[in-house]
């Protein structure tokens, strides 16, 4: 499904030779020290500037005006990463916009950038009914400036994919239902937990496929909601000190429930993928051909008051 192309009206060097997905230019310096992940557990809001690759995905209410309705993760400066089953039924690019380096989403700052969505690309093998394949990429009518508070989340290298899969030390963030009165950033700490423990007949019974992670919390009480679907779920790396995503937000039973940790898309089964469409939003947008024809409409204009 491919919504309409236009609208109406320092460390890890060694890592980034061996995979084409590792960004140089992610994460290259937090607002806020990484050490503040160690406290967070359990929900509590994020310092500003903590999260700065989360993104608010929001959509037209009633034409008057726009409302958060999932998460995503920038991957550049131009490209925005989802769930595919946002989109559901909200094909129009026009009625959505990216809001970025926000906190408060009802508090927008001056580190907060607004851009308007060119295109939305889901995937072409999305299932609503099993949530397969549940990806999209929402590319941005005009690219975002870099800062403290804005920034692409790291891609990770093939050779770390397996460790991180495996850890325990992974995050989840996102403004949904679980967050206090669901405006502030709220990040959770998770563990990444055995797929044959969540697929088994206390748990999903079946439900998960190879190409999804189960994260969270056996026991319940921390987990994505409403609101959070998209969100980024990424795990710090101590060697690179980064963090990388692996996964976004797909479904769950309930919230917080026990025996039903939240399920994410496992993003090392799409990397080619994500590669191509990064490549395609880089090729649509051209910054010497968009030049010219700025000076091309500039050139006109003086032509026609002169003539």
């Amino acid at each position: 499904l491919e919504a309409a192309d236009s609208c109406r009206g320092a460390r890890g060097s060694s890592l980034a030779a061996r995979s084409p997905l590792y960004f140089a230019e992610c994460q290259q310096q937090l607002a806020v020290a990484r050490s503040v992940a160690s406290w967070i557990v359990g929900g509590h809001e994020a310092p500003e500037g903590a999260w700065p690759w989360v993104v608010s995905l929001q959509v037209l209410r009633g034409g008057v005006r726009f409302v958060h309705l999932c998460g995503g993760v920038l991957l550049s400066r131009r490209a925005v990463l989802t769930a595919g089953h946002c989109v559901d039924g909200r094909t129009d690019p026009c009625s959505w916009r990216a809001v970025l380096g926000v906190h408060n989403l009802q508090k927008h700052s001056r580190h907060t950038a607004r851009r308007r969505i060119r295109r939305i690309i889901v995937h072409s093998e999305f299932k609503r009914e099993t949530f397969e394949n549940d990806v999209a990429v929402f590319e941005l009518r005009s690219a975002v400036r870099y800062s403290l508070y804005i920034q692409p989340v790291c891609l990770p290298p093939a050779v770390l994919v397996q460790p991180l899969e495996n850890s325990s030390d992974c995050y989840i963030t996102g403004w949904g239902r679980t967050t206090e009165k669901g405006t502030g950033l709220c990040p959770s700490h998770v563990g990444i937990l055995p797929p044959n423990l969540c697929n088994s007949s206390e748990g999903y019974a079946g439900l998960m496929n190879n190409k999804a992670l189960c994260a969270g919390v056996w026991a319940g009480g921390t987990d994505t909601c409403q609101g959070d679907s998209g969100g980024p779920l990424v795990c710090y790396h101590p060697d690179t000190d980064k963090y990388f995503l692996i996964g976004i937000a797909s479904f769950g039973v309930g919230c917080g429930r026990p025996r039903y940790p939240g399920i994410y898309v496992r993003l090392s089964q799409y990397r080619k993928w994500i590669k191509a469409k990064l490549l395609l939003t880089n090729k649509t947008w051209n910054p010497l051909s968009t030049t010219f024809t700025i000076l091309l409409t500039l050139v006109h204009t003086v032509l026609m008051r002169i003539l």
